[in-house]
């Protein structure tokens, strides 16, 4: 396949970077940093047990969305903060029947992005424990697979009343989605094709709401997180307003899985540190807003309290009101 990556930081170099390792053609859409750094060293992954460096012209490396134009689908791996500006960049270069495919944190993304882009975008959870320490260099520390599926409900409702060609609701296929998960699953990509993508892309919301902003308020990891007594009621308090305001939207997470669930991520992983706690240690901006934040807007739209959520979103707002954006 010809891929591009549009975002090419720790979750786009590491999947764009494993797809280039098995062979296929791959532009990497990156800020001018990370297109130096490639374009001088490569790219490397560097996992606990390999390492690969991936130089041009084995891949491509730019900063002009004009790149996009000869790929049969893009991988939109941006911060959740800037899915429409990139969407904006990318409209006019996208090939007719190019593919996109949202693998971002949050879940209302792959919306956002079609309404911006005039056709369907494919959602897909990331399940992948990287982080950028440097320009040109991804570390891997776990995971790394995907469960994708059909557009959510409002998508196709949306693509339904829009008369853009590309929008018709038919154009992500299961026949589409099989071939995409073949090509990833052969690139050392597992991905699973699910009719439920929705309730797993709030079950990572849950996640990202229980861990991502304790994490960072504090600069630990989840293994430390979950080894406190007093965290992990507060963690408790997170997952039962994430469920409430999940059942109030229609999609009716159960407390008792997403309990398990949010336990087996600190067993996995550990020594895993937040992308919101690399982002507050970088003094940049988190994708906060689109994590407990999200959860806090849609509880007051459903009339759900969530004063733990808002309570942990405050605090990471306070500290990133500090930071110099320039």
């Amino acid at each position: 396949m010809r891929i591009a990556v549009m975002g090419a930081g720790a979750v786009g170099g590491y999947f764009g970077g494993m797809l280039a390792k098995a062979g296929h053609s791959v532009c990497f859409i990156a800020r001018e940093r990370q297109v130096n750094a490639i374009a001088a060293g490569g790219l490397t992954i560097r996992s606990a047990n390999w390492e690969s460096t991936l130089k041009l012209p084995q891949i491509q490396v730019s900063s002009d969305p004009s790149h996009l134009g000869d790929a049969e689908g893009v991988l939109l791996c941006v911060k959740s903060t800037d899915t429409e500006h990139a969407a904006l960049q990318m409209r006019a270069h996208l090939p007719e029947d190019c593919w996109v495919m949202s693998l971002q944190n949050g879940v209302d993304n792959p919306i956002r992005a079609q309404q911006v882009l005039g056709r369907l975008v494919i959602p897909a959870v990331v399940y992948v424990a990287t982080a950028m320490p440097e320009p040109g260099l991804i570390q891997h520390f776990g995971r790394g697979d995907l469960v994708i599926g059909p557009p959510s409900e409002a998508q196709q409702q949306l693509a339904m009343a829009s008369s853009a060609v590309a929008m018709q609701p038919n154009t992500v296929s299961a026949a589409l989605l099989e071939e995409i998960r073949a090509c990833f699953s052969a690139s050392g990509i597992p991905v699973e094709v699910s009719q439920q993508v929705q309730q797993a892309l709030w079950a990572k919301l849950l996640v990202n709401c229980t861990y991502n902003a304790i994490s960072a308020l504090a600069q630990v990891d989840y293994g430390t997180l979950a080894a406190n007594s007093a965290i992990r009621q507060t963690m408790r308090a997170v997952i039962e307003e994430v469920v409430a305001v999940s059942v109030a939207a229609g999609v009716g997470l159960d407390l008792s899985d997403a309990v398990q669930i949010c336990d087996k991520i600190a067993q996995a992983m550990p020594k895993q540190l937040s992308s919101t706690a690399q982002d507050i240690a970088r003094k940049k901006p988190s994708e906060i807003d689109h994590l407990n934040g999200f959860v806090v807007r849609e509880g007051q739209r459903l009339s759900v309290a969530t004063p733990v959520n808002q309570s942990l979103y405050g605090l990471v707002k306070l500290i990133e009101s500090a930071f110099n954006e320039a």
